[in-house]
């Protein structure tokens, strides 16, 4: 049974290896835990996953590989200890059900939970005796037993008897779903590059143990200058219209790089670049600096991070006056190739799935004047994002 839900696992691009498969089989030999399936499932998760961004993928295939098993009754019908069961039940249930139950013993209640899993062929849905739906029983699924042995549920109704592995608690670790503030912090701390500066004032640990080892043992100490995140970021943030759709994942873009870079410049603009941009969408349409000004404010030394959806008119982008706000004298095509011929060092992030961006032609012809330099708003993508910096800066 095991072996397949191995596979399963590797068919998941988890990468799990037959030296965890081996070990997690030797906890079970070991009896490391009870036959609690949720016991079961922190130990095969500790024993396979070796990073936590796999937690997600690794809660999928455990979900859907024991829903199978649950539904048929495989798993509890096999041959199974009683105190396994019992154990189950001790967890499960609530203080007055134990109380009501305890009449009937319980010897007696694993022999009728055992009874009823052979008897019953059908769904029940209701009532207080078979495994079902919307019952009171404390075997079925969905109903009213405050912590009843739930069977056969693909999702928790009153959240009291819900599987962990259901619950998928670890979806933002997933390396391809939207991105949280914690994990693009990590993501752009990748980008932050530190020199040597100003006055000796940190303690140099390798070097003074070196030369206090060189001095015979008496104390040397050695002062380095402090270390100074040197990056210099341009931030330019897509605002309105489509983007209305992902204003949580760039808040929390923004956000994230506000803490992680000392030298931070952001500006706003819509759909596309044209000749200025703003600070404030309050006042969008009264405080605007040129972008004229930018350039020549600046330097090329800044690294350049455009965030936005490339969905527009494709007017918008190849032809004067085909903004849809203002009579652009030149297109945002020549405005964008003026800030990319500046910044070298320069990435597109875009928070469309990436399997859509074929669909879109103006999508596309941003990301040819990219060079292809386009990712997706995902941690993956931003780490490509990221490379492609170091790389070019």
């Amino acid at each position: 049974m095991l072996i397949d839900f191995f596979y399963q696992l590797k068919q998941a691009r988890i990468p799990v290896s037959i030296k965890e498969f081996l070990t997690l089989l030797e906890a079970l030999d070991k009896r490391v835990i009870s036959g609690s399936l949720d016991d079961f499932y922190y130990l095969a998760r500790t024993c396979l996953v070796k990073d936590e961004k796999h937690f997600d993928k690794f809660d999928k295939v455990f979900g859907s590989y024991f829903k199978g098993i649950e539904s048929l009754g495989e798993l509890l019908t096999a041959d199974i200890p009683d105190d396994w069961l019992r154990k189950e039940f001790e967890r499960f249930l609530s203080e007055d059900d134990k109380k009501q139950l305890e009449a009937l013993g319980w010897d007696k209640l694993m022999e009728t939970f055992k009874q009823r899993l052979k008897e019953q062929k059908e769904r029940h849905a209701g009532g207080n005796k078979w495994i079902g739906t919307g019952g009171t029983s404390p075997f079925g699924a969905n109903g009213y037993n405050p912590e009843g042995i739930r069977i056969g549920q693909e999702q928790s109704r009153h959240r009291k008897a819900v599987k962990v592995w259901d619950q998928r608690e670890f979806k933002n670790f997933d390396d391809q779903v939207q991105l949280g503030t914690r994990n693009i912090k990590v993501a752009l701390r990748r980008l932050r590059q530190f020199a040597r500066a100003g006055a000796e004032e940190i303690l140099d640990l390798d070097g003074t143990i070196k030369a206090t080892a060189n001095n015979a043992g008496h104390l040397d100490l050695k002062m380095v200058p402090e270390l100074h995140n040197k990056v210099k970021v341009l931030l330019f943030l897509d605002v309105g219209g489509s983007m209305d759709d992902h204003i949580r994942v760039c808040e929390e873009l923004f956000s994230a790089a506000k803490t992680e870079f000392k030298h931070l410049e952001y500006f706003y603009f819509h759909n596309c670049v044209y000749e200025s941009v703003w600070k404030d969408n309050k006042r969008r349409h009264n405080e605007r600096m040129s972008t004229y000004d930018v350039l020549n404010t600046y330097g090329a030394d800044y690294k350049l991070i455009f965030v936005g959806d490339a969905t527009m008119s494709p007017y918008e982008i190849v032809y004067p006056n085909g903004s849809v706000e203002h009579n652009n004298p030149e297109s945002g095509q020549v405005w964008l190739q003026r800030l990319l011929d500046q910044y070298q060092s320069a990435i597109w992030l875009n928070p469309v799935v990436e399997q859509y961006w074929d669909y879109t032609e103006s999508l596309h012809l941003i990301r040819q004047q990219m060079h292809e330099r386009m990712f997706p708003l995902t941690l993956e993508g931003i780490e490509r994002a990221i490379k492609r910096l170091n790389l070019r800066g």
